[in-house]
C-alpha cells in the first residue's frame, strides 16, 4: 500500500447528546464538527451512538424511527435530521464520523459509524462487530466485516469501542494498509485505566494514528468519562481531554513520523502471516 504524502488533521470531540434525540443531537455535531474545523481537522471523530445516544433504556423503549436512523441496501442514508450535521461538513470542508443505530432495510439494527461527507450521501461506513454485553447484544446485530476508508491519502480503519479492546481488530485494519485507526465509542465511569490504554496499546502494537472519541456526563449508571484522545504510531498521547466536559481535541497526523516509525518498529512486517479478513473499501 501507499503511505501518504501529505499530513491530515484529525479532531476527537466528547459531548453529552440527548437520549433519543436524532435531531438535536445532529445540531450539537454539527457545533463540534465547526469546531474542530476551526482548528483545522479535516476528519472530525463523534463518539459512539452520538445520534441517540448510549442510552439502552431509551433505545429499547421508544420507537425504532425516533432513535434510528435508515440505511438502503446500499448503505445510504437519507435523513433530513441530519442535515445540520451534512452542512456543517459542507462548510468546513471536513467528514465526520459519527457513531448512530442504525435500521437496515433488511430489518437488522446496528450500532454503526456513519461517514457524513458533504460532497457524498451520508453512508453507513461500518457496523460494530463486537458488541459488550448484554443490551448491546440485545439491541444490535454484530457487523461481519471490517472497514477503511480514505481520506486524503490516508487509509483509516473504523472500529467501535469495545473493537479496541481486541488487537486482532486493530491488527486486522493495519494489515489492509491503514495508516490510521478511528474509533467512536462510549467508555463509563471508572474506566479510565482501560481506556487510556487500550487504543495507545492499538497504536503501538500497529505503529498507526489512533483517534477514540467518548461520551460524557450522564446520571449513573450511565455516566460517561470523556478522555477522548489522539495517539501517535508509538502510542504516546498527541492530545487528550478531560475526564469531564465537552470537548475537541486536535492532533496532526504526520506521514514523516508514521514511516520513521514503521523502520524502527517493524511488527507488521514480522508478524506470523494468517488468512486476511474480509474488507469493503469506502471512497
Amino acid at each position: 500500500m501507499t503511505d501518504p504524502s501529505g499530513s491530515l488533521t484529525v479532531a476527537a470531540a466528547q459531548a453529552a447528546p440527548a437520549p433519543g434525540d436524532v435531531a438535536a443531537n445532529a445540531i450539537l455535531g454539527a457545533r463540534l464538527v465547526a469546531e474542530g474545523a476551526e482548528r483545522g481537522a479535516r476528519i472530525v471523530v463523534l463518539p459512539e451512538l452520538f445520534l441517540s445516544a448510549y442510552h439502552p433504556p431509551t433505545l429499547r423503549t421508544a420507537a425504532v424511527a425516533t432513535t434510528h436512523v435508515p440505511a438502503d441496501v446500499a448503505r445510504v442514508v437519507d435523513d433530513a435530521r441530519l442535515e445540520p450535521l451534512r452542512e456543517a461538513c459542507r462548510q468546513a470542508g471536513a467528514i465526520a464520523v459519527v457513531g448512530a443505530a442504525v435500521v437496515h432495510a433488511d430489518g437488522r439494527r446496528t450500532c454503526s459509524a456513519l461517514v457524513v461527507d458533504a460532497d457524498k450521501p451520508v453512508t453507513v461506513g461500518y457496523d460494530k462487530q463486537n458488541l459488550w454485553g448484554p443490551d448491546e447484544k440485545d439491541l444490535f446485530s454484530p457487523g461481519d466485516r471490517g472497514a477503511t476508508l480514505t481520506v486524503d491519502g490516508w487509509r483509516l480503519a473504523l472500529g467501535i469501542c469495545y473493537d479496541g479492546c481486541f488487537p486482532e481488530h486493530g491488527r486486522a485494519g493495519a494489515v489492509d494498509g491503514a495508516h490510521g485507526y478511528l474509533c467512536p465509542s462510549g467508555y463509563l465511569a471508572g474506566s479510565a485505566h482501560r481506556r487510556d490504554l487500550y487504543y495507545a496499546a492499538r497504536a503501538l502494537d500497529n505503529t498507526m494514528y489512533v483517534a477514540f472519541a467518548n461520551s460524557v456526563g450522564g446520571a449513573p449508571p450511565l455516566s460517561f468519562n470523556g478522555g477522548a484522545a489522539l495517539y501517535d504510531p508509538e502510542g504516546r498521547t498527541l492530545a487528550r481531554a478531560a475526564d469531564d466536559g465537552e470537548a475537541v481535541v486536535t492532533a496532526t497526523f504526520d506521514p514523516a513520523q508514521l514511516a520513521q516509525t514503521r523502520a524502527a518498529h517493524t511488527m507488521l512486517l514480522d508478524r506470523p502471516r494468517g488468512p486476511g479478513e474480509s474488507r469493503h473499501q469506502l471512497a
